[in-house]
């Protein structure tokens, strides 16, 4: 199954630059493998090499973020819009024909890429495929190509969980609590699973 990554970066990050002053997606964090890197590089390190087609996007003003993008071959969509919907629906657009398409949030560095992995393994072209951490559902979150025309017609702020209700969710049981953690203030960067 040949699945499309959508990273999602073009978001204000407003509660973590009011805290901290700085864009959260450059903040320094300590990676998985214990390196010091911006948090939109741990995210992009963390994609499984199975993940061919690969795209960030993002807003024009993030130079860094659109470096660092590049930097590890993905495709670059600048978005003026920060909402989810729309970021989606120009994504899955632009990437054209896939199996289907694995939403990856920007700030979410700590995710393993075995989960990763999972959750593309659970998908079917059909359905949509989820981890499930500790009983709450995680991400990213994987679409089958069915869902194409739905992602594509996502506007505004609201993400996909909509498309939810039009097929049974595959959940992949995961032991990794980065599927949970987001970096929303300053002090999620430091990793401490419970």
């Amino acid at each position: 199954m040949t699945v499309t990554a959508i990273v999602l970066a073009a978001g204000q990050g407003s509660r973590f630059r009011a805290e901290a002053g700085q864009d959260k997606l450059l903040a320094d964090c300590v990676g998985l493998d214990g390196v010091t890197r911006p948090v939109i590089e741990q995210v992009l390190l963390n994609l499984p090499e199975c993940i061919v087609q690969r795209w960030v996007v993002t807003l024009p003003e993030r130079h860094e973020v659109i470096r660092l993008a590049e930097a590890y071959g993905c495709e670059v969509l600048l978005l003026e819009s920060a909402g989810m919907g729309d970021s989606l629906a120009a994504a899955v657009a632009a990437s054209g024909a896939a199996d289907g398409w694995l939403v990856v949030l920007g700030d979410m560095p700590f995710i393993q890429s075995a989960s990763i992995e999972r959750v593309i393994n659970g998908l079917a072209v059909d359905g949509i495929s989820v981890p499930v951490q500790a009983g709450q559902y995680g991400h990213p979150v994987a679409f089958g190509r069915a869902f194409g025309p739905g992602l594509r017609a996502l506007r505004g702020d609201r993400g996909a969980r909509s498309l939810f209700a039009q097929t049974s969710v595959r959940e992949v049981v995961v032991e990794d609590p980065g599927v949970l953690w987001d970096v929303d203030v300053p002090q999620s960067l430091s990793f401490a699973p419970i």
